[in-house]
């Protein structure tokens, strides 16, 4: 465990949480100081659902520890049973309430409640979220979906194919929307919905995950364990192509149709806009630009693949967070002749983007502080994500729909970027100078920009004419030309940069 400002994944209990959150019928208690009930914010304020997690926290405090915590624990499963009256419970510690080792799932299960429970071994030193959340959806699935003897029941003649879709939880990114922009496509297919687990099924709804005749894996980092385990015990087929994306979400078409013996031809799946409307665009402002990917190892592959094959951009860096799918992660970078960036330092990715000064970075919300701080366009594809990041609108992911969004969502950084730089070029202009003020705001005279301070001793100066040249420059490449003219300027033993310079270095940059 690393301290740290900002992180990419909570612990695994955050990830139970989420479970538990998306799920019906089901409470966990977590037995935690009073200082990790921090977690009912992420989904009251971040998420902004209309009602608390179903989570009861034991929330001893320092005094406590020299009493009988375990006693505090029991107390509250049996509060949280008779007040919820859950289908099902599942306890487990938080990193804090681990040190004290109370043993909850002993504690949990001596008290004889008639409800199942289900005791989770959350290694709060050693995994993250994404495993704690796909770890509980597993323990879940095994509890109310075992392994059977029994021979599957074959399907009455002219029965349609059905399918399960697991993996969208509570606090996921467009979760909610991907649901059900993925099942507007089984409708158009004529393929039935099983059950969609884990968010908004119930206990008695994983009982009846065997139903179906195969698993749509949307998240992979949530529901590749459970997928396996009925795969193994039910012989249910595994869909595990991502639909983000124009290409990917035909060969999830294809893969499911294929599978369910259906022809999709001559059948409706929305209106796919995206295709058109990247060979619309000036290619000189958009093809090629060098973009940055960074999120969970899903999204991040997936981004890959539309940057490259349907935006025209060149992927210059490629990473991710996610320890479980970093071989996937690894080899979509090989395929693009690159070495994935595998870490949950957010001043790792920090370092690489500066590095490699992309002029897009597609990632999380870290990643959206960095770029901002950088001076490049950023668009948030991935949790860790802000309010921001979970509109009231309709905004998927995935389906031809979500293809759409994210053609929005990348493209418009770049293209504000061009407003900024016609803004620039008509600086002087008498209508649109610094001094004329917002056109669209009473003609009130806008402040005068505070003159910069010199740069202290030993730094490089910009004279005034070479600033005012690098003030025409759009602003969302304007940081890389001042890097690669100071780093020149260093190169050569300058200690002031004149527009020759800026010139000269223009020209050594683009050989």
């Amino acid at each position: 465990m690393q301290l740290s400002v900002w992180t990419y994944e909570g612990p695994p209990h955050v990830g139970a949480m989420r479970i538990a959150t998306g799920m019906r019928g089901v409470h966990l208690v977590l037995h935690a100081p009073q200082g990790d009930t921090y977690a009912d914010l992420l989904f009251t304020m971040i998420e902004r659902r209309n009602a608390r997690p179903p989570v009861t926290f034991t929330t001893f405090q320092a005094r406590d520890l020299g009493g009988d915590t375990a006693q505090l624990f029991s107390d509250a499963v049996r509060d949280a049973y008779a007040r919820f009256q859950p289908e099902a419970l599942l306890v487990c510690a938080s990193c804090t309430g681990e040190l004290i080792q109370d043993n909850p799932s002993g504690l949990a299960h001596a008290l004889g409640l008639p409800a199942p429970v289900i005791a989770l071994d959350l290694p709060s030193y050693q995994k993250k979220e994404n495993w704690g959340a796909a770890e509980t959806f597993y323990q879940l699935v095994r509890a109310f979906a075992p392994k059977t003897d029994a021979p599957r029941t074959p399907k009455p003649p002219g029965a349609r194919f059905s399918c399960n879709i697991l993996g969208p939880t509570a606090l996921g990114f467009r979760h909610r929307d991907d649901v059900a922009e993925v099942c507007k496509i089984l409708a158009a297919l004529d393929i039935d919905v099983n059950v969609v687990a884990p968010l908004g099924a119930s206990p008695a709804d994983l009982a009846r995950l065997p139903d179906a005749d195969c698993s749509i894996v949307l998240y992979p980092e949530i529901a590749e364990t459970a997928a396996r385990y009925l795969e193994r015990t039910h012989g249910q087929k595994i869909i595990r192509t991502m639909p983000i994306g124009q290409q990917a979400t035909a060969d999830f078409i294809a893969e499911l149709a294929a599978l369910a013996g259906i022809d999709p031809a001559n059948r409706s799946f929305g209106d796919a806009r995206l295709p058109w409307w990247s060979r619309s665009v000036d290619s000189n402002y958009l093809t090629g630009k060098r973009v940055f990917i960074f999120g969970d190892g899903g999204h991040a592959i997936a981004a890959a693949r539309i940057a490259r094959d349907e935006l025209g951009f060149e992927v210059v860096g490629l990473g991710s967070y996610s320890r479980e799918l970093a071989r996937d992660v690894r080899a979509c970078a090989e395929a693009l002749g690159l070495t994935a960036l595998i870490t949950d330092d957010y001043l790792e990715v920090e370092a690489a983007i500066a590095d490699l000064q992309p002029e897009l970075v597609l990632g999380t919300q870290m990643e959206r502080h960095i770029a901002k701080r950088l001076g490049i366009a950023c668009a948030v594809i991935s949790a860790p994500a802000h309010v921001q990041d979970y509109p009231a609108r309709y905004a998927p992911q995935m389906g031809f729909e979500g293809a759409n969004v994210i053609f929005d969502t990348w493209v418009h950084p770049l293209v504000m970027g061009l407003e900024e730089h016609l803004l620039a070029m008509f600086r002087d202009d008498f209508e649109f100078h610094d001094g004329a003020g917002p056109s669209h705001l009473a003609a009130t005279p806008a402040p005068q920009p505070v003159p910069a301070a010199a740069p202290a001793a030993g730094d490089i100066a910009w004279s005034a004419d070479a600033e005012k040249e690098l003030s025409k420059i759009p602003f969302f490449v304007r940081g890389k030309a001042r890097r690669n003219t100071e780093r020149f300027a260093v190169e050569r033993g300058l200690s002031v940069i004149h527009i020759e310079t800026l010139y000269d270095a223009k020209s050594h940059f683009a050989r």
